[in-house]
């Protein structure tokens, strides 16, 4: 299982924020790269990037951080989300040295979308699934939906995704523990693998999701806690490497 370092991005510094909202964000970094690269020398074998004023603009906003980290670690496949509405921005970020991009708002404002770019660009397209007590919401989680999360994926799984990203909103930064019953149950509802997001707090996290690993759960993102130190981040990849 794949422990995968967050580094979220608002006006091209390393930033967190609290379910989502830009108006609570704490500054972890002036320096992305940087942060990438402490990552990566402490065992991370992908990196998920977050445009996070690109998911609130509907466009990228934060490309230039984006490709020089992906430049910078030519070896680690990075996946990245946030404002990505467009097949110019797929085919950006892809000959920027992007191996994995994420559309979240248009993939369930148009699925029609997500069958087209899965198709062209094949396995390298992932669909975030962000949801609340098991609705999915959308536009930076300013708009929660009547759409069911596992009816959504199972879609999206009939297009050709490589991976779901699910992240519940209410655990999103709070430091509560991952909700492990919820992904445990949309990962046993689809056959394509499911990365978890959103409460990752410390390595009893690590631990219960691994437990379920089995069912589909490829890997999770940590954001806060490894920045915070709850989470020691080489010694939960370790673990997580168990599973």
């Amino acid at each position: 299982m794949l422990l995968i370092p967050a580094i979220d991005l608002k006006e091209g510094k390393c930033v967190r924020l609290r379910q989502g909202r830009m108006d609570d964000d704490t500054v972890f970094s002036d320096n992305p790269v940087e942060v990438a690269g402490r990552w990566v020398d402490a065992g991370a074998k992908r990196i998920h990037l977050v445009d996070l004023d690109g998911a609130f603009a509907g466009k990228p906003r934060n490309a230039d951080v984006i490709t020089a980290i992906a430049k910078a670690y030519p070896n680690l496949p990075v996946q990245i989300g946030g404002g990505i509405r467009d097949e110019a921005t797929i085919e950006a970020y892809l000959n920027a040295g992007v191996q994995y991009v994420i559309i979240g708002t248009k993939a369930v404002q148009e699925p029609q979308f997500v069958r087209e770019m899965a198709t062209k660009f094949s396995g390298h397209v992932m669909v975030g699934l962000d949801a609340k007590d098991g609705k999915v919401a959308t536009d930076g989680w300013a708009t929660v939906s009547q759409f069911d999360v596992i009816e959504l994926a199972l879609e999206f799984q009939e297009n050709g995704v490589a991976a779901i990203i699910y992240t519940d909103i209410s655990r999103d930064g709070m430091m509560q523990g991952v909700n492990i019953e919820a992904t445990a149950r949309l990962a046993r509802a689809i056959s394509i693998p499911v990365i978890a997001s959103g409460g990752i707090t410390n390595l009893d996290d690590i631990y219960a999701l691994g437990k379920v690993a089995a069912d589909g759960i490829m890997g999770a993102i940590t954001g806060r806690a490894i920045y915070e130190g709850t989470l020691d981040f080489a010694e939960g990849q370790r673990i997580a490497d168990a599973f």
